[in-house]
């Protein structure tokens, strides 16, 4: 066909875009050098008809497209796909109805330009895939531009951090660092990052409620061009986990040494003590003096004392010779709880007793668990009865519950509280937050050892003024 318009498409030959010139029925009328190159350099105007080379999907949607741009003379973008040689070129086609005199609209021009945007294309798919793989990974990730102002942060990072997007967006991330690492610290950080290298460090946060956050993290300065530093990334990879591990496996190790420890205690102080008792007794017989039997009665009850911490301390340290019996958990709470209620410090305490009744029978130990119940309940009886504030709420609430492959005894107190600094060392030997002299600090120590050797968990939770709450879980299948 001939081109009635006078384009001179040589003038496009240079443009790394393809042009077309079509009719109305998508007849190539004329392209330039890159169209030919695209459907074969000896090709000819009137060749091939321009619909051939959009691939079949789109062939109806092009159509309909061609016919509006010639119907509004507006100019219309379409990406589609050139199906030439049995290959799949993207395009991004642009339409442009030329003005014409001619009062047959049968006989209008349209002028095309297809632009190759299988590159764009390819890097848009990269940084799609790139996004998805950031924004579900299971780390929190951030990126600060040069200033170090938060640009994108993950759903992991808001999840972590307990702060939203519009709160983070253009804010610095000091926002929720916990002030614990030095300027120095910080300082060689950008010093290295600023030079286009990597950077990598333990560090702790602070989340939104206050909590900390142990990561470790690995900051990657963003390359533009001329490899030139456009912006940092950031990926943390939570630690939490591992610094608990490291502190019971840190806590297993002094209880195994003090374990090695109570055996030769209760060896070499046992039976010089056992001495000692027999002569106070023998004293007490032969002496009338109501001064010397009232300080040698002193004398037998701290040997009492004495033992008594011996023998809690050979009993955690001792791999206990009892068999394991099925157990019925609600009983053995029943039991300790009337016990408790027998000690005079108790008769003004109100107990409430919530026992789960689908709860199954546990190999476990029955004098052993009971004595973890009673330790449990005393301290809460001394907690409530030895506070310093006036407290008309005496109660102490035993539960029971099942979940999942785990029971869960709950005991709570209306006590005073503990401490936040003393919270860890609660189950540790001869730590107590009893006055002097009224307790040995082994209780929990030993309860926290039966629990263990059950193979079950026994927390602790409290707060100052708000009481305590002690936590066992207990594997049914042990």
């Amino acid at each position: 066909m001939k081109n009635n318009f006078n384009i001179n498409f040589n003038l496009f030959d240079g443009f790394p875009d393809m042009y077309f010139l079509v009719s109305n029925e998508g007849d190539i009328l004329d392209l330039n050098k890159s169209g030919k190159d695209l459907i074969g350099s000896s090709a000819n105007a009137g060749d091939i008809n321009f619909i051939e080379l959009i691939e079949l999907p789109d062939r109806v949607k092009f159509l309909n497209i061609l016919k509006k741009s010639t119907k509004i003379k507006n100019d219309v973008s379409f990406e589609t796909k050139f199906h030439v040689n049995n290959n799949f070129i993207q395009v991004k086609l642009t339409y442009s109805v030329l003005p014409t005199n001619n009062e047959n609209k049968n006989q209008d021009r349209i002028f095309i330009v297809a632009r190759d945007i299988s590159e764009e294309k390819k890097k848009e798919a990269e940084l799609y895939r790139f996004f998805n793989i950031v924004e579900n990974s299971l780390n929190p990730v951030q990126i600060t531009d040069l200033n170090g102002k938060m640009i994108y942060v993950n759903t992991a990072f808001l999840k972590v951090s307990g702060y939203s997007k519009e709160e983070l967006i253009g804010k610095s991330p000091s926002i929720f660092g916990s002030g614990k690492l030095s300027k120095n610290y910080w300082d060689k950080m950008w010093k290295t990052i600023s030079a286009g290298k990597v950077w990598f460090g333990e560090i702790e946060d602070r989340k939104k409620n206050g909590e900390p956050f142990h990561s470790e993290l690995l900051i990657s300065p963003i390359l533009g061009k001329d490899d030139k530093v456009t912006s940092y990334f950031g990926i943390h990879r939570d630690m939490s986990e591992k610094l608990t591990l490291e502190k019971r496996l840190i806590n297993t190790q002094k209880m195994e040494s003090i374990g090695t420890l109570a055996a030769g205690i209760a060896h070499e102080v046992g039976n010089p003590l056992a001495s000692i008792s027999a002569l106070v007794q023998v004293a007490q017989r032969n002496t009338e003096d109501e001064f010397i039997n009232e300080k040698l009665g002193l004398v037998k009850s701290q040997i009492t004392r004495i033992s008594k911490i011996i023998k809690d301390l050979v009993d955690f340290s001792r791999p206990s010779n009892f068999e394991f019996q099925l157990t019925d958990i609600n009983e053995s709470i029943k039991e300790a709880v009337e016990i408790t209620k027998v000690g005079t410090k108790a008769k003004d305490i109100e107990f409430s007793v919530n026992l789960n009744g689908d709860i199954p029978s546990l190999p476990l130990v029955a004098d052993q668990i009971q004595q973890v119940f009673v330790n449990i309940l005393l301290n809460a009886v001394d907690a409530i009865m030895e506070s310093k504030t006036k407290n008309e709420n005496k109660h102490i609430s035993v539960e029971s519950s099942l979940a999942d492959d785990e029971v869960i005894l709950t005991f709570e107190d209306t006590g005073p509280g503990i401490e936040q600094k003393n919270l860890s060392k609660i189950f540790e030997p001869f730590f107590t937050t009893k006055e002097q002299g009224k307790g040995t600090g082994l209780g929990l120590w030993v309860s926290y050892g039966i629990v263990k050797s059950f193979r079950g968990d026994i927390k602790v939770k409290s707060k100052p003024g708000k009481g305590t709450t002690f936590i066992i879980n207990l594997p049914i299948e042990t």
